[in-house]
């Protein structure tokens, strides 16, 4: 279902919810990639909330595009959005949403984050009231090495990933201390089971049954 929730600055902007199956084991809050929030990360906040999580998806375009979703074969529209947005103001979208988790009842919250929403996963765990992130190939590595860590991190990511070449990842784990990193023998966007040109089963499975196994950890 779809939520609408206010931002501190006043700004509104939609917000899908899949409610935890079963006594919620803790928040999840899914950052977009340059898509906005698709029926792919719907899918998944289907799979997490089966697992016992109360997902929340912010929609982080609303401030540039309200309703935006950009077909995974034409990314420069999402690129372009993606450059426009002001991350302070994004990172306030993200501290609603937990808000809203939190004032729900929903225990201990993480954000977890694709391409984009990958480097904000890690953002979100330098500045906000988190207690985990978890970033799959999070772009834009260079910009969030000004802040530790206040929550630990587990990051997936590609040996082939252009969009994170080895060095940008090496500094990143260099300087963010508890920033926990699995490399996998693919490329970016690996994860995402809707573009069969970048999907790989196996390392995306093996991800997620890392994930799942960092969560219960951290959110127990």
């Amino acid at each position: 279902m779809n939520l609408k929730l206010t931002a501190e600055d006043g700004h509104e902007f939609d917000c899908w919810i899949e409610n935890a199956t079963g006594i919620p084991r803790g928040g999840l809050v899914i950052l977009q990639e340059i898509f906005g929030v698709t029926d792919q990360l719907k899918g998944l906040a289907a799979r997490y909330g089966a697992l016992g999580y109360n997902v929340a998806v912010p929609a982080l375009f609303d401030r540039q595009q309200p309703g935006a979703v950009i077909p995974f074969n034409d990314a420069l529209p999402g690129r372009d959005m993606m450059l426009a947005a002001d991350l302070d103001q994004t990172m306030l979208d993200i501290a609603a949403t937990v808000d809203m988790l939190v004032a729900n009842g929903s225990g201990k919250i993480a954000a977890m984050g694709f391409c984009w929403g990958g480097g904000l996963a890690i953002r979100a765990a330098q500045k906000l009231d988190i207690s985990a992130a978890v970033s799959f190939y999070g772009t834009r590595l260079p910009q969030y090495l000004d802040s530790p860590l206040k929550a630990p991190v587990l990051g997936h990511f590609g040996i082939h990933d252009d969009h994170v070449p080895a060095e940008m990842l090496d500094k990143a784990v260099h300087y963010l201390k508890s920033l926990k990193v699995y490399r996998y023998d693919t490329g970016h966007a690996f994860a995402n089971d809707a573009r069969p040109t970048f999907y790989n089963a196996d390392a995306a499975e093996l991800a997620h049954q890392r994930t799942q196994e960092f969560l219960a950890a951290q959110l127990s």
